[in-house]
């Protein structure tokens, strides 16, 4: 039986560093700590921490900062986690934001559901080990394991006046992927998981189909470059409480970086935030759409969703607490889509900690988001099933071509903050399809947009 659970705590650890409360902040500043402990039945204890650091300079900026540092170490005794250290600039190069991340991100477990959103089945009895076996097949039928390596810098700069920008940036960044490793999950363990010989998951079967081709089951070199445009008159950068944040931009992965593959994709985000009582409740909203322009990308980087700076340890959808919370990670994955949240934030609650100014959030929030441009599937997929199962499996059972629509969640969002820069947010989403799955939590930083 699976038990999952999860305990972050010491949400707001900071130092008091100012003599006097109401003094502005100047110089290196010790922004806050999470540490992070949990159990995973089949990944395995959980720990680690993260912390961040500021630098408010001579205190001209303040509440922003002129550099800012945030390091994450969190592991998985049997192999997952997270290893990350981003530093971020407004002043390192003259006029330039500037953005760099150096990550290590191995995932023994990754989430693949198929591709097009609910033209790909899911059967949750699969997965359930509470039931008998049929309809119980594995645990780990959905997944396949995924080893990241990032190098990522991102650039922004003005172009005129206060608002109109500039964004750019470039990644190198390596994938390895491979089945589940079931034999370091089974590791300590009285209940097996079987072996991928004998209970194939849907990694395996999309191989045996054509779906997934030889040249991306096993990773490579996605290495891209990055240039866009962008108007920005956000109030605040952590939670704007008015303000318009529009991008456009374009993504390619050329040859000459030493790319696996090449392709080119086109993204735009628009945000826009209102507000309905002064610094304590606002209405915000996100849309955004993505889309291959050319070339062919592979299966496990359909999943990235491009944006001109990462807020977190990774930007990947649709499905999952970056762009539609409580819908299963990376459920609905195409060669594009759109995608769009709402939320209402209010600010119930202000209060110091430690001589730091703080507030608690509450946020209601809705997200959608479906497939506009499918990921091209074998013309004969029907007769390669049907020659390769032979009428072991039902086809119906993995693809209902056509069926593709709008993926809804609603949800509620916890947020604590100090000094407005460092947001823990507490997020709790419904799936409003059981093809989407149920209900997903999450533990992190910053706001979604």
């Amino acid at each position: 039986m699976k038990k999952t659970f999860s305990v972050l705590f010491a949400l707001l650890m900071v130092l008091s560093v100012s003599a006097q409360e109401k003094k502005v902040k100047t110089g290196w500043k010790f922004g806050g700590a999470l540490p992070a402990i949990s159990f995973d039945s089949d990944l395995g204890f959980q720990y680690g921490a993260l912390a961040e650091f500021y630098n408010y300079g001579d205190g001209s900026r303040n509440p922003d900062f002129f550099d800012h540092t945030y390091t994450e170490v969190s592991h998985y005794t049997k192999g997952s986690g997270i290893y990350r250290f981003m530093y971020e600039s407004n002043h390192l190069i003259h006029g330039v934001h500037l953005t760099s991340d150096l990550s290590y991100l191995p995932d023994q477990a990754s989430h693949f559901y198929g591709f097009n959103g609910y033209d790909a089945v899911f059967n949750k009895a699969w997965m359930d080990n509470k039931l008998a076996s049929p309809p119980y097949r594995t645990r780990m039928f959905y997944r396949f394991q995924k080893n990241q390596f990032r190098f990522k810098n991102d650039f922004q700069g003005l172009i005129s006046g206060e608002h109109f920008k500039w964004s750019g940036g470039f990644a190198f960044q390596n994938f390895k992927i491979g089945s589940v490793d079931i034999n370091k999950l089974n590791k300590g363990k009285s209940d097996k998981l079987p072996t991928v010989a004998d209970q194939p998951g849907l990694f395996e079967r999309y191989q045996a189909l054509g779906i997934i081709q030889a040249d991306e089951a096993q990773g490579g070199w996605v290495n891209t470059l990055k240039a866009g445009l962008m108007w920005d008159s956000r109030d605040n950068r952590p939670n704007p409480m008015k303000g318009i944040w529009t991008e456009i931009g374009l993504e390619v992965a050329p040859k000459f970086m030493g790319n696996d593959w090449g392709f080119s994709r086109l993204y735009i985000i628009h945000r826009q935030y209102f507000t309905l009582i002064e610094k304590d409740l606002s209405l915000v909203y996100r849309v955004g759409y993505q889309s291959t322009v050319s070339g062919n990308v592979p299966f496990f980087y359909q999943s990235q969703v491009i944006t001109s700076m990462l807020t977190g340890a990774t930007s990947e959808g649709l499905g999952g607490a970056s762009t539609i919370r409580g819908v299963l990670k990376n459920r609905v994955l195409g060669d594009g889509f759109i995608m769009g949240n709402v939320e209402l934030r209010w600010k119930p609650l202000y209060f110091k900690f430690l001589k730091q100014e703080c507030y608690l959030g509450l946020d209601g929030f809705y997200d959608f988001g479906r497939v506009t441009k499918n990921i091209k599937l074998p013309d004969n997929l029907r007769n390669n099933f049907d020659s390769y199962y032979e009428g072991s499996e039902d086809f119906n059972n993995y693809f209902k071509p056509g069926t593709e629509k709008l993926h809804q969640s609603v949800g509620t969002s916890i947020m604590l903050a100090m000094n407005q820069n460092f947001v823990v947010a507490i997020d709790i989403g419904k799936a409003l399809n059981e093809q989407d799955g149920n209900i997903g939590f999450a533990i992190g930083l910053n706001y979604l947009f």
